[in-house]
């Protein structure tokens, strides 16, 4: 703290401080030294570097709620139809598979604007088929009209009625809540045009965009921690489903799929979420570790000090990995068991910092003085 001064003999500055004693027998270089009194004050403490079986650590990452795309089912016909009567009349309407959902008239299409199938003719050959009691056209002909979408009521009607059928009546095809209803009573629709959108939202996703440095520790199945502005007070747990193949350019995240339980139909889609995965490094696998505390981390390079016994610590350069649970993975630069300290080493390590400028200025200034160096 004042000038560069040494001294025989143990002495104190003029602070009352003592100063810091160097042995003559240490010749390892760059080794600290540090005397008992001023370990003690400094609070120095050491840990063993051990090995452990893996490091957990959470990648942090927003997201947003979709729905499951296997979930989802489009109400359409395979003909032109117009609508006589709506059996659900409103979007957010809960349905169970096979309910009806709308009364619709078959249109006899337009051939000159050759406007979808012409199923009314497809029913009479399945008439003259019964009328013939040829079981093989009756065959071919029921299943032409599976084909097109008529449902299993309006082909048995046909039987029953030996005529074709003109009404029929479009039913869930899954359970689910009516996300999009385009159907309105006496609007016609072209072939293929959505009628309904039904989607089962007892799951759902949650596509969370992660950095590009942590996609690399997310794997498949592992749990997932998802908080929602609207929910705060909750936590939801999910796995991780799919990683996508690609990054995004502009903002360098890949994209991961997360599936979360959704019975109570609390989460809706397009909410944003808050998402913590769990991740490790090698799972199994057993790693070097050493309490995160013990990095000292100067950006371009991470060190230890290793403590050499009687007062002595070592800067020693570490390679680290992955850091989670309190602790640093150690790739290189150590060996299991060796004390490593974690309290008071960025003082040790500033301490041995000003000393080595200390021990420079005085080479320099010695060398001048016996004029060996200009």
């Amino acid at each position: 703290m004042g000038l560069p001064d040494t001294s025989p003999t143990p002495k104190k500055d003029s602070m009352g401080m003592d100063y810091i004693p160097v042995y003559a027998n240490q010749d390892e270089a760059g080794v600290v030294s540090v005397s008992a009194a001023r370990m003690q004050m400094l609070g120095v403490r050491t840990e063993p570097a051990r090995m452990h079986k893996a490091i957990g650590r959470s990648v942090q990452a927003p997201g947003t709620v979709q729905v499951v795309e296997s979930n989802i089912a489009v109400v359409t016909t395979k003909f032109d139809v117009v609508v006589e009567k709506l059996l659900v009349s409103t979007t957010g309407t809960q349905v169970r598979a096979g309910q009806p959902l709308a009364r619709v008239w078959i249109d006899t299409p337009d051939t000159m604007m050759q406007r979808g199938p012409d199923v009314v003719s497809r029913q009479i050959n399945f008439v003259l088929a019964l009328q013939d009691k040829d079981v093989a056209t009756i065959k071919q002909a029921e299943t032409i009209l599976r084909q097109y979408g008529m449902p299993e009521s309006a082909i048995a009607e046909i039987r029953r009625t030996g005529r074709a059928v003109r009404e029929i009546t479009l039913v869930a095809p899954r359970s689910g809540i009516i996300l999009d209803k385009q159907a309105l009573e006496g609007m016609r629709f072209n072939t293929g045009q959505p009628l309904f959108k039904i989607a089962d939202l007892s799951k759902i996703w949650v596509i969370a965009n992660v950095s590009e440095q942590d996609i690399g520790a997310v794997r498949r199945g592992q749990a997932a921690h998802v908080s929602f502005v609207a929910f705060p007070e909750r936590s939801f747990t999910g796995k991780v489903d799919f990683i996508y193949p690609t990054l995004m350019a502009e903002t360098r995240t890949g994209r991961v799929r997360i599936v979360l339980s959704n019975k109570d139909g609390l989460l809706r889609e397009s909410m944003y979420a808050s998402v913590a995965i769990d991740t490790a490094d090698a799972v199994g696998n057993p790693v070097l570790t050493v309490p995160d505390s013990a990095i000292i981390d100067s950006g371009a390079s991470q060190v230890v000090l290793v403590a050499k016994g009687k007062g002595r610590f070592e800067p020693r350069p570490v390679q680290i990995g992955a850091r989670g649970d309190g602790v640093a993975q150690i790739r290189s630069g150590l060996k299991p068991g060796e004390d490593v300290v974690i309290g008071a080493n960025f003082l040790i390590n500033a301490e041995s910092n000003l000393r080595a400028a200390l021990q420079t200025f005085n080479d320099g200034k010695a060398k001048n003085d016996t004029g060996m160096t200009p």
